[in-house]
Parts: C-alpha cells; structure tokens; sequence
C-alpha cells in the first residue's frame, strides 16, 4: 500500500509511520531503495503508525514482555539437532567455560586434556571436555561476541551447564597497571544488541552479586593478577575512537570487551549463574608487545581461575540478581 502523501511547505509526510523527507521526494513503499539524489528521511525517537501501536526508530528498543515464552527454544533446536546427527541425549558438564580466543582451548589440545563431547547437538560449534588433571569442565573456543556467546548459553544451560565462565580478551580503557592482567566483571555497559532482547533498556547489565562475592575470595587466593570493576561491552571494536574511549575512561569503566553485557543480562533473565572474567591484554593502540597474555597464552592463570571459581561458585538455585539502581536507567545522568 502506497502511503498517502500530507504535503506541507517544506516536507511531505509519510503518516503511516510518522517519517518525512524532503519536499518533492514521492512517497515509496516500505523496502524501497532511496534515490541516490534524494536526501534520508528524517524519524523521531517515538513513531506511532495508525493504528496507535508505538514503534521506534531503533527497534531494538521495542521490548516484548519480558516474561513471554519464546517461540523459538534451545531446547526444541538441540532435541532436533540431535535427531538429524543421529546423536543420543546426554548432559554436558555441570561448569563449562567460553574462550573467545580459542587460546585456553588450542592449549589443552596440545597437552592432550581434552576429549571432544561427541553428542553436543549445536550446528555451530565443538565442545570440549577437560579431563585429567584438575577438575572436569566443558570449553568452546572462538565464542566471540555477545550474540553468539549468549547463543551458546542457551544451549549449554539447556543441555546441563549450571555454572558458565566466559574467559574474554579485552583492552585497557583505565590503567590499572601493564597487561596482561584480568578484571572480574561486576557490571557491564549495554553498548551492544543481544541484552536488550532479554532485559528492558538500562545503561549496564549486572552481575549476581551474591556470586561475584561467593567466588571473588577464592579467585584472590590464586595470586592471579586481577582486578574487579565495570566494563564496556560493544558490537564494533573497530569503533573504538579516541573521543569515545575517553568518555568510556571518564567513566571509570576498566576494559573493553565483546560479551558480558549480553551474557549478564541472560543470566539476570533467565536465572542462571555467569561469571565474566575479562583478560586485559592491549592498551587499544596496538603497540609492540600489545595482545601478549604472557606464559603459555595465559592459559595456567586462566586456569587457576576457573578451578577456583568451580570450587567456590553457588548453585543457581539461589541466585540473587543485583538489582538495576534507577541511576543506571537510560537517560538518567
């Protein structure tokens, strides 16, 4: 249906969705390519169409009800999954661990500590089971970013994961001293997409502070190199300009990751117990030494965290979530 042009002195109106462009510029139907000479429309915040159902500009900010089922589960996809693979049911281990890198998991590869989990129904990836010395876990490497990150926490959690660690790589954005080091993430700035589908908009997803505060004692006991803050999560590393990184210091927030955000507020959502453990290896301005994580990748210090946070961590049953302060809200200064 073409929209009915309302022309005024200087734009024509669209008022099915309230959008106007430039005087002249005829009326297209939705999904229509703008001529190159004709300059973007411009939207409000806030549309109405007709009808009085409220969109927005961004719509990423058109929230369901937080408490509606999905549709789509990962239940029903991994139950699916496995039919077609011909692979039989079977639970992964109780805490499993999430390497963006890959560098944790190519490690235990080459030390011979893993077995592959050969009944894992996810069409994307492999999960790895760590046996041997130290306690047991799952890991998947190249989890990178928050959308797939949190995809995989919907399918670990309903295949029996009841704790999850994710293990990111991030940059400096307050100097806490020279990297590599790592950050026990305690609040996560929403500069990405994947948490405004779980939680209403709010400037940071938090952690559980009840476990934060169960794990932390053990996690400082390791003599591991780490610090406990916020962090800023985002979509668009590559994004990361000088302005905004300062605005990001001023702050106070401590790195710069891909996936907490969306991962806290999965955990807040759907009551499941995730801690963010971000290893700080560069300084943003790619300088020698930058992204070096130290002996063997990092991968002793990773793994005297995870082994202390296994040892320490509650079950989710009790989970607690850290209340969203109103001072965090969107808007609010």
């Amino acid at each position: 249906m073409h929209f009915e042009a309302a022309h005024k002195k200087d734009r024509v109106q669209a008022p099915a969705l309230g959008l106007s462009c430039a005087e002249g510029a005829p009326a297209r139907l939705a999904g229509e390519v703008r001529p190159a000479d004709q300059p973007p429309r411009t939207v409000t915040l806030h549309e109405r169409r007709l009808n009085g159902t409220e969109v927005h500009a961004a719509p990423i900010l058109e929230h369901d009800d937080p408490d509606a089922p999905s549709l789509f589960t990962a239940k029903a996809m991994l139950h699916l999954a496995r039919q077609y693979k011909g692979l039989v049911a079977g639970e992964v281990p109780a805490t499993c661990v999430l390497d963006p890198d890959g560098d944790l998991e190519r490690h235990l590869h080459a030390c011979g500590e893993l077995r592959e989990d050969a009944n894992w129904g996810c069409f994307h990836t492999r999960l790895a089971v760590r046996q041997g010395r130290g306690a047991e876990f799952g890991i998947i490497g190249r989890a990178v970013g928050a959308a797939f990150s949190v995809l995989l926490a919907e399918q670990l959690f309903a295949s029996g994961c009841r704790f999850l660690i994710s293990l990111s790589s991030a940059g400096q954005v307050v100097d806490l001293g020279r990297p590599p080091y790592f950050v026990a993430i305690d609040r996560a700035l929403r500069d990405e997409g994947t948490s405004y589908h779980y939680l209403p908009p709010a400037r940071f997803a938090e952690a559980d502070g009840r476990l934060l505060n169960r794990v932390l004692p053990a996690l400082t006991a390791t003599g591991v190199p780490l610090h406990v803050g916020p962090s800023w999560t985002t979509d668009a590393p590559f994004r990361e300009t000088e302005a905004k990184i300062a605005k990001r210091r001023a702050e106070g927030l401590l790195t710069v990751e891909m996936e907490a955000a969306g991962l806290y507020a999965f955990a807040t959502a759907q009551r499941q117990a995730v801690l963010c453990l971000a290893q700080v290896t560069n300084r943003l301005n790619c300088a020698p030494g930058d992204f070096s994580k130290g002996a063997g990748e990092g991968a002793e210090a990773a793994l005297q965290l995870i082994s202390a946070a296994m040892g320490s961590w509650e079950e989710p049953g009790h989970f607690e979530a850290t209340p969203v302060h109103p001072a965090t809200l969107l808007g609010a200064e």
